[in-house]
C-alpha cells in the first residue's frame, strides 16, 4: 500500500503555493500609503498614523457575489467577478463617508484551476487598484468533495477609515434634502436567481443567446461588473455636503434607501427622473414582473444615491458633469415615516 499523503486526498499544496505568489504579485501593483506588510504571512499590517487622521474611526464591510458566479460557471469567465467582490465591499464602506483602505479575499474551491484562480485573483486586484485600496491579504482554501467540479465561492472583506467628524451617516438628513443618483453598470450583484429562473427556465435562453432588446450577449450583460463609486464619490465628501449616501444592492431603491433615513423622514423617488437601461424593461416585460417587484430587487439603472441640502444640487451637479459624470435628480425627503413612496 502507498503512502497516504495530502495530495492523494485531493488537495495540493503546490498548487496553493504558486496562488500565493501570484496573489503576492498582483497584491503589489495595489500598493498604497499605510501598507507595512507583504503577503505570505499570517496577516496583515496597515499604519492608520500614515495617513495622516486626526480622529480616525474604522469602517468595515463584508460581502459576496452571490449567485452571479453561476454565469462565471457558465460562461467559463471568471475575469470579472473580482471586481464585484471588491466593488460590494467598496461601496458599503464609503457610503459611512471613509476611504477603503484596504482588501482581503476568501476564495474556496473543490479543486484549485490555476488559470481560474489566477482570473479571479487579476479581477480582485483590478477592483482593489479602482477603489484605490490594497490588497492586503487574502485565503485561498482547496475543499475537494465540497463543492461541484468547477465551481467556487468567494467573500470580501474591506476596511476603511473616516475622520470622526465626517462620518456620514444620514442622521443630519431633513425633509426639503434631494436625492441624487448615479448610474449602474447593469444589474451589478444582485437579483440573479431571478434572473436565472426567468432567462433560463422562463424564457429558453442560454449565455450564448443575445440578450433581449441589446447588441450583446445573455453571458456579456449578466457579467458586466458592478461599478465601484470610490473615485467619483469620496472627492465630493471634501468639498460638498453630503448627509447620507445609499449603496442600491439587494433590495433595490425600496428596501436600501430607508436604511439611512431618520425617523421623521420619507423619501418620494420620481419614476421616469432618470432613463432605465433596455435590460431592466425587458425582463420586466418578460416575466412579467410586477413593477414594485422590479423596484424591490434591482437597481433599475441607479447604484448609488446621495442626499443633499437644496442648495448643494447645483454647485454639485455641475461639479459632476465637468468631470464627465452622469448625475440625476431623482426624488427629495419628505416628513413621514422612514420608506419609500414613487412619485
Amino acid at each position: 500500500m502507498n503512502p497516504l499523503d495530502y495530495k492523494a486526498a485531493g488537495v495540493n499544496t503546490e498548487a496553493a503555493g504558486r496562488l500565493v505568489s501570484s496573489r503576492r504579485s498582483l497584491a503589489a501593483t495595489t500598493t498604497r500609503s499605510g501598507v507595512l506588510s507583504e503577503i505570505g504571512g499570517f496577516g496583515g499590517l496597515f499604519g492608520v498614523r500614515e495617513l495622516g487622521y486626526r480622529d480616525p474611526v474604522l469602517g468595515a464591510g463584508a460581502d459576496g457575489v452571490g449567485t452571479k458566479l453561476r454565469f462565471a460557471f457558465l460562461t467559463d469567465r471568471h475575469d470579472t467577478v473580482g471586481i464585484d467582490l471588491v466593488a460590494m465591499c467598496a461601496n458599503d464602506v464609503l457610503v459611512q463617508g471613509a476611504e477603503p483602505l484596504f482588501f482581503l479575499d476568501y476564495l474556496a474551491a473543490g479543486k484549485l484551476r490555476l488559470e481560474v484562480s489566477g482570473a479571479i485573483l487579476r479581477g480582485i486586484a483590478e477592483g482593489c487598484r479602482r477603489a484605490g485600496c490594497a490588497l492586503l491579504g487574502g485565503e485561498t482554501a482547496e475543499m475537494p468533495g465540497f463543492y461541484k467540479d468547477g465551481e467556487y465561492d468567494l467573500a470580501g472583506f474591506a476596511v476603511g477609515v473616516v475622520e470622526r467628524e465626517r462620518i456620514v451617516d444620514g442622521r443630519a438628513i431633513r425633509p426639503g434634502d434631494q436625492v441624487l443618483a448615479l448610474p449602474s453598470t447593469g444589474f451589478h450583484s444582485n437579483g440573479y436567481s431571478l434572473l436565472r429562473k426567468l432567462l433560463f427556465e422562463q424564457m429558453g435562453l442560454t449565455v450564448s443567446h443575445r440578450f433581449p432588446g441589446v447588441d450583446e450577449s445573455v453571458g456579456e450583460v449578466l457579467l458586466m461588473p458592478t461599478r465601484i463609486y470610490v473615485p467619483t464619490v469620496f472627492p465630493l465628501l471634501r468639498q460638498f455636503v453630503v448627509r447620507g449616501m445609499a449603496h442600491i444592492t439587494g433590495g433595490g431603491i425600496t428596501e436600501n434607501l430607508p436604511r439611512i433615513l431618520p425617523a421623521g423622514c420619507r423619501a418620494r423617488i420620481r419614476k421616469g427622473s432618470w432613463p432605465v437601461p433596455p435590460p431592466f424593461t425587458t425582463i420586466q416585460e418578460a416575466g412579467p414582473i410586477a413593477e414594485a417587484e422590479m423596484y424591490r430587487v434591482f437597481n433599475m439603472g441607479v447604484g448609488f444615491l446621495l442626499v443633499v441640502p437644496p442648495d448643494q444640487i447645483e454647485p454639485l451637479t455641475t461639479h459632476l458633469r465637468r468631470t464627465g459624470e452622469t448625475v440625476y435628480q431623482v426624488g427629495e425627503i419628505d416628513a413621514g415615516e422612514p420608506g419609500v413612496e414613487y412619485v
